[in-house]
């Protein structure tokens, strides 16, 4: 008897990261000498707009996180902050105005100006 696997529509990861994040990360986790770090992106309340953004690495994961994985890099969101980050992607861009991380999140009604807070 053969096994088959089935992955239903709703295990689609809704958060991603770029390539260009995912090699960020990579690094930065090499440079913690931890492999079982991951992206943990949340949203709290906060923030001239209402909202902020936090990230920070994170080896707790669980059953209820919706887990992403780009490169080998996992993003790790929480079930209550899924619903304000769907389909948001995280880039990270380096430029001449600075280096940093980008959320691109279509559920955002407007933002401030420092691109961190949003409603």
């Amino acid at each position: 008897m053969q096994a088959i696997s089935i992955t239903p529509r709703s295990a689609v990861p809704k958060v991603g990261l770029t390539a260009a994040a995912a090699a960020k990360v990579a690094e930065l986790i090499a440079k913690e000498g931890d492999d079982s770090l991951a992206l943990r992106l949340g949203v709290r309340p906060g923030g001239c707009s209402g909202f902020s953004y936090e990230m920070y690495f994170d080896s707790q994961i669980d059953d209820s996180d919706v887990v992403a994985e780009t490169d080998g890099v996992r993003l790790v969101v929480d079930a209550k902050s899924i619903e304000m980050l769907s389909g948001a992607e995280v880039d990270y861009r380096d430029g001449l105005q600075g280096a940093g991380f980008h959320i691109n999140n279509p559920n955002v009604n407007r933002s401030c100006g420092c691109g961190n807070s949003f409603s």
